[in-house]
């Protein structure tokens, strides 16, 4: 049994699928906006919203080339500098009020930092864990950065092979082992064929000491409802309250409200039918499978003394008398009692 792993109030179990409602900058830069995220993250179910915190120069050359394809980039040619730089506007007193507004609506806040600053800024502001981003699992000195702050972190594997995730886990665990390893697909959107969802068992076996979440990239909820029956245990999913806003290249492959109140219903579904892991008969089983299996029954009437053969017995519902997986422990035994056509024989009946 892993331990529990606690962020705030919140706790990576398998008890319950967490959600985390990754908002990104879908705030396209406005308080207003960031606000009704975290309204509608927490209204639908969300146990954290995470935002993100970078600024564009500490994150990529200006000529860097843009990985996704999206047709409302204001600059069609432009690049990652770009995009990210249309969307670095919050400073230390906007990602303040971003962790104000989470406690006020009761909900944990979390943000990706991309940067050792962003690491500070996120802790002076009270943090219960960090997330590294898939394409931060080899930048050792931002990994380092973080593990020192001795919180949970959420490591995500997208584009990763185990050798890399192994080094990653390796230098967190100098300092800590409060890990829940991420599987993740790197593509945007990931097409439903390239979830593999199956490597979140592979990283159960590899990882057994460390709770295993994904961060998923497909279109819709369905993807993310199934993860949950191969292990996930914590779900990431991209979240807008509207899919149509421009500006961030994440609208429109995120969920919306509706769909993230879905996703909670269906994981919630989903956790209750996983069960115990094991195969016993349990205790709603216990009524149908005494009236709903077969005793021996007498097929004629026979009298006391009467040796029993496999022509006087018929296996017939309810199961209350001798099992017909045990007659051939009886054929050949003795009444000791008149028995009639259609009573169930017991044990009880037989001579010794």
């Amino acid at each position: 049994m892993l331990k529990n792993l606690k962020i705030g109030k919140k706790i990576v179990n398998d008890k319950r699928c967490l959600i985390i409602a990754e908002a990104g900058v879908n705030h396209n830069g406005n308080i207003k906006n960031a606000e009704k995220l975290i309204v509608e993250a927490k209204k639908n179910g969300a146990d954290f919203i995470k935002f993100q915190t970078y600024k564009a120069e500490k994150l990529t050359i200006k000529k860097s080339p843009r990985f996704w394809n999206w047709l409302g980039e204001k600059d069609k040619n432009g690049s990652q500098y770009d995009s990210y730089k249309r969307l670095d506007i919050f400073n230390d007193k906007e990602y303040a009020r971003l962790s104000s507004l989470c406690k006020k609506h009761k909900i944990e806040f979390l943000s990706t930092p991309f940067d050792n600053e962003a690491v500070d800024l996120l802790l002076s502001l009270g943090v219960k864990a960090f997330k590294i981003a898939s394409c931060d699992i080899t930048n050792f000195p931002l990994i380092e950065k973080i593990a020192k702050t001795n919180l949970p972190i959420f490591l995500s594997t997208g584009a990763s092979n185990l050798e890399e995730i192994k080094n990653a886990v390796k230098l967190i665990n100098k300092f800590h082992n409060k890990i829940c390893i991420m599987h993740c697909t790197l593509c945007y959107p990931t097409p439903d064929k390239f979830a593999n969802l199956s490597a979140i068992k592979f990283l159960k076996d590899n990882f057994k000491n460390y709770h295993i979440g994904y961060s998923d990239h497909t279109l819709g909820i369905d993807i993310s409802i199934a993860s949950v029956a191969f292990g996930s245990r914590l779900i990431e999913k991209h979240f807008t309250y509207n899919k149509r806003l421009k500006k961030s290249a994440d609208h429109w492959l995120s969920i919306s409200p509706k769909e993230l109140k879905k996703l909670r219903t269906s994981i919630d579904k989903v956790m209750d039918g996983i069960g115990i892991g094991t195969k016993k008969v349990l205790k709603c089983e216990l009524k149908t499978r005494k009236l709903a299996r077969r005793s021996l029954v007498l097929n004629k009437n026979l009298k006391k003394g009467e040796i029993i053969s496999s022509k006087d017995l018929i296996p017939k519902r309810p199961g209350v008398g001798i099992s017909p997986s045990e007659i051939k422990k009886i054929l050949g035994k003795k009444l000791r009692v008149n028995k009639y056509h259609d009573e169930v024989l017991f044990y009880k009946d037989l001579k010794k």
